[in-house]
């Protein structure tokens, strides 16, 4: 008697799983395929254009089942294609560029590098998520570095109009001496048109600096508009500003959820304490990694509270009885804002669609 159930093979295989890396540039971005086994299969260029992801997809497709790729610079020229294959359900993981010590050993060219991401994924070593970037903290950091990029250039012009001025007429400049920095602006955006070259360029740069006052006073109060619309309950925590919370908010993305802990958070933020031990010795040294616009937030929010909190007073006087210096209490706070800042991200639901205009 035959058993026809446990004969018969399949006519055709199975689609064995593959894994994608890609290494991502401006214009093209370079994809490898590799087997769950680490055999390479195939590495090609593809445009970084709507069509050249979907190609870039369906050749990775050809080769098997695709549930997971590594992607390098996943925040920067990689994001587009990360929003593109989570939206195809393909599990993105956020892969960090080769260490110096494999480079030197294998070369560096872009195949290389696609297919150590991939690998890179493979065994574990890369396992981030990456931020999903399609919600209020994106619009937030765009905000920002619109605000950054304006106040920046604002200071550089007061600073060639302070230039300039020391160069004019003495009757003009004794005129304009001990004004405030506003009164100063506002008196040389005033200046009559005398055909002198310095007096032009005085009534320029002020009227430049009063326009990037009012662009980075709009933006301002746009980045404090999507704080309060998102996270209206983390602006009452003591010392965070729109500004300062802003920032953090960047730094953890628009799906937190992804930080498993608020240490994670913590070494996201760079006030997590890296161990260096060796021997005998037991210490833990500074973290100089991380976010440092998150952690330059942290600072302001500590420095805030050791002028007005009365408990964060108390703490910096225990602690300095103790023996410890003021740089590393500002440290160990750091730390505890971190953890109530996660706290409140974490248990704040996700609000309504956001509109920046």
């Amino acid at each position: 008697m035959t058993h026809p159930n446990l004969l018969t093979q399949p006519d055709a295989p199975l689609p064995e799983d593959v894994l994608l890396g890609v290494d991502t540039h401006k214009e093209v971005h370079v994809a490898a395929v590799i087997t769950v086994l680490g055999v390479s299969l195939a590495h090609q260029e593809f445009p970084t254009t709507a069509a050249g992801y979907r190609q870039l997809l369906a050749w990775a497709r050809s080769f098997g089942t695709l549930h997971r790729a590594g992607v390098e610079c996943t925040g920067s020229y990689g994001a587009a294609l990360t929003r593109f294959l989570i939206r195809e359900n393909i599990q993105v993981v956020e892969v960090n560029q080769p260490d110096r010590a494999m480079r030197r050993k294998r070369g560096k060219t872009d195949a290389v590098d696609a297919e150590a991401a991939a690998r890179a994924v493979l065994s574990g070593r890369a396992d981030a998520v990456p931020k999903s970037g399609d919600g209020p903290a994106a619009d937030m950091r765009v905000l920002r570095l619109a605000k950054e990029s304006a106040v920046k250039a604002r200071t550089q012009a007061k600073n060639q109009l302070k230039a300039v001025l020391l160069g004019v007429d003495p009757g003009l400049r004794e005129a304009l001496s001990g004004l405030t920095n506003t009164a100063l602006v506002s008196q040389c955006a005033d200046l009559p048109d005398t055909g002198d070259a310095a007096v032009f360029t005085l009534r320029l740069l002020a009227r430049r600096i009063q326009q990037l006052t009012a662009e980075a006073k709009e933006l301002t109060h746009r980045i404090a508009k999507a704080v309060r619309h998102c996270y209206p309950e983390l602006l009452d925590v003591t010392g965070v500003g729109p500004d300062s919370a802003a920032a953090l908010l960047i730094a953890a993305g628009d799906n937190p959820e992804r930080l498993a802990s608020e240490s994670s958070f913590a070494a996201l933020c760079g006030v997590s304490p890296v161990e260096q031990s060796s021997g005998k010795t037991q210490r833990r040294r500074l973290n100089r990694g991380g976010n440092r616009q998150a952690n330059a937030a942290l600072y302001r929010v500590v420095i805030t509270r050791l002028r007005r909190d009365d408990r964060t007073r108390l703490y910096l006087e225990r602690r300095t009885k103790q023996g410890m210096s003021k740089r590393e209490i500002i440290r160990c706070l750091k730390r505890y804002v971190a953890r109530e800042i996660y706290r409140q991200i974490q248990s704040t639901p996700p609000a309504a669609p956001f509109s920046a205009a």
